[in-house]
């Protein structure tokens, strides 16, 4: 049985910066591209760490949005940081978004992520049946 694979875009979140979709999905379920906080009306990145962190997850909701999917639905995260030291102020605004949606979860610390940003996060999520 072949497996069919539907390519999300929405433009409520930014447009992929290469090769790669936003979303797919497959299976029942809604594997994300990592997010950055790009706002996708003006392509502006803000400067600080939490409002960088609240345009990744606005950006992931949108997506999750476009897949028939929400954050209550996310099985697994990953999150990338450039500073583990700033940790502690991104799991405060992901547990604010998140709610009591606790999914398992990933974070690194990476020597630089795209556009210079301070977080990415990607995820995995069902789909709505």
């Amino acid at each position: 049985m072949a497996t069919v694979h539907k390519i999300v875009h929405t433009e409520d979140a930014p447009a992929a910066l290469g090769p790669y979709s936003q979303a797919v999905v497959a299976n029942g379920f809604v594997f994300c591209s990592g997010s950055i906080g790009i706002d996708p009306k003006t392509s502006v990145i803000p400067a600080g760490l939490e409002e960088q962190t609240v345009q990744v997850l606005a950006n992931m909701e949108a997506v999750l949005k476009a897949s028939n999917s929400s954050f209550k639905q996310i099985v697994k995260t990953t999150v990338f940081l450039k500073d583990m030291n700033d940790f502690i102020a991104v799991n405060k605004i992901y547990a604010e978004k998140m709610g009591g949606a606790l999914p398992a979860r990933s974070c690194v610390e990476v020597a630089r992520l795209p556009k210079d940003v301070l977080v990415e996060i990607e995820c995995i999520a069902t789909v709505a049946a």
